[in-house]
């Protein structure tokens, strides 16, 4: 089997899944809202202009549903290079949804054709919400077959050491995303040493040479440094040749898609890189959603608060919440509330302690604190005892998403990047806490909070809190 062959196996076989579940769901929500609306029997679609001609429903829903398709397919929501990880796949799938409902209302009313609102109003959403659903149920059983090394593509990576090893952990850490790294090559490279636990096979020089001898389907080229670029143009047609991928890894990291724009300048691929937004409708509209949902949860959670309270009265002397200063938005304090976890007097057991840190360097972590009580313990462990931060959300101190919120003397120690940290509101949650939270070292927790000051978006939020939940159900590095 060739090395084109092997690659696109696995994408055309997912692919098919995907446009039968799709089929599917198209086929089932249309004629559901179909008969929700008219019954079995269908109803007549009057045109007026042509007031002898009767257009029934069934013919309507076919012709959505293979516009539906169409949709999909154009708007290439089954391209394996965004399948599996990311939004992406969630976001075109949405597009594709919106824009073909929106085009036939346009005709519709263009043509004055008189259709019922309440069969699309109920066919969109409940079609986009189980496209979506199937799309997260397939995304779910590509993880498991990944795990075990099936659906993936095997990768070369060439470059320098230094970009090499980042390159390489930076995959090891999201194995969601398809790529096994089998291989690499790095100037002065020779057979036998490794790089992050991946063999070098040799230098810059030798790429078809050790790309025979991995059997790589995607070439990942780090930087062109030491590759001129009419050696990258010579390089791009032999892969084009034997159908291997090649991947150019830009020097800028850590910018989500949406703020990069490519403009081609005589063939020279010009990287546009927005600046980053901290005000304006975005934040409105991330506040309001702030707002809405922290009230909700406060509202549906007020057993549960009462429960907790009890309980953590009941197992140690003291106030069931704990009032702590922190800092927020551009380093003004507030008091961050959460429920007791600790002895009423912790903050002064606090000295004799630092010397048994298990932090990472900065912040105060220590598995087994004595100070922690029984109730302390399970709350930590299932983050419940982060729930009254909601008021915090509610009052405007805090957001339910974003950077975790720092106490005075950590913030003391910033430097001037880690201060960019305060330029959004801290969160409940963020990609700190659903990335490895305790087990993350300094220089990790400060890279995620500062990609997600930069780049946050609702989407990213919504994904942020799904992935909280999980983290919650299934703990890990909480103490």
């Amino acid at each position: 089997m060739s090395l084109k062959s092997s690659q696109g196996a696995w994408s055309r076989v997912y692919a098919t899944r995907l446009i039968v579940t799709d089929a599917l769901v198209v086929s089932l929500t249309l004629g559901g809202s179909q008969i929700m609306w008219f019954g079995l029997d269908g109803a007549n679609l009057a045109i007026r202009e042509q007031r002898g001609l009767a257009i029934g429903y069934t013919l309507v829903s076919l012709v959505l549903a293979l516009a539906w398709m169409i949709a999909l397919q154009l708007s290439a929501t089954r391209d394996p290079r965004i399948v599996g990880s990311g939004s992406i796949e969630y976001k075109r799938v949405a597009d594709a949804t919106l824009s073909l409902f929106g085009l036939f209302a346009i005709f519709a009313y263009l043509a004055k054709v008189d259709l019922a609102r309440g069969y699309f109003l109920t066919a969109l959403p409940i079609g986009l919400f189980f496209l979506l659903f199937s799309r997260w149920l397939w995304r779910q059983w590509l993880h498991r077959k990944r795990k075990v090394g099936e659906f993936t593509s095997s990768v070369l990576i060439v470059g320098s050491r230094v970009k090499v090893e980042h390159v390489v952990r930076t995959i090891l850490l999201e194995r969601s995303a398809g790529l096994v790294v089998v291989a690499a090559l790095v100037p002065q490279g020779a057979e036998g040493e490794t790089i992050a636990g991946v063999p070098v096979l040799g230098d810059l020089g030798q790429i078809l040479a050790a790309l025979d001898q991995s059997n790589a389907q995607t070439i990942v080229l780090t930087d062109s440094d030491e590759l001129p670029h009419t050696a990258v143009r010579t390089l791009s047609w032999e892969l084009e040749d034997r159908g291997v991928s090649l991947i150019v890894v830009p020097a800028l990291t850590d910018v989500a898609g949406p703020r990069i724009h490519a403009r081609p300048v005589s063939g020279l691929p010009l990287i546009h890189v927005e600046f980053p937004i901290f005000e304006g409708r975005k934040h409105i509209a991330k506040r309001a959603f702030d707002v809405v949902m922290a009230s909700f949860a406060l509202v549906l959670l007020s057993p549960v608060f009462v429960g907790i309270s009890v309980a953590i009265r009941r197992d140690s002397p003291g106030p069931a919440f704990f009032r702590q200063r922190r800092v927020g938005l551009n380093g003004r304090a507030f008091r961050m509330l959460k429920f007791r976890s600790m002895s009423s007097d912790a903050e002064s057991q606090l000295a004799s302690l630092l010397d048994q840190s298990q932090g990472n360097g900065v912040l105060f972590k220590l598995k087994n604190d004595p100070r922690v009580t029984r109730v302390g313990a399970f709350l930590r462990k299932h983050s419940l005892d982060e729930l009254p931060q909601f008021i915090n959300v509610v009052r405007g101190d805090m957001s339910l998403v974003g950077p975790r919120p720092p106490l005075e003397p950590e913030v003391a120690k910033y430097d001037e990047t880690t201060k960019r940290r305060l330029l959004v509101k801290p969160g409940i949650t963020g990609l700190w806490q659903v990335s490895g939270r305790s087990n993350l070292s300094w220089d990790d927790s400060v890279r995620l909070d500062l990609y997600y000051v930069e780049n946050w978006s609702l989407t990213g939020d919504l994904i942020i809190l799904y992935r909280t939940l999980k983290a919650v159900l299934r703990p890990n590095g909480a103490y």
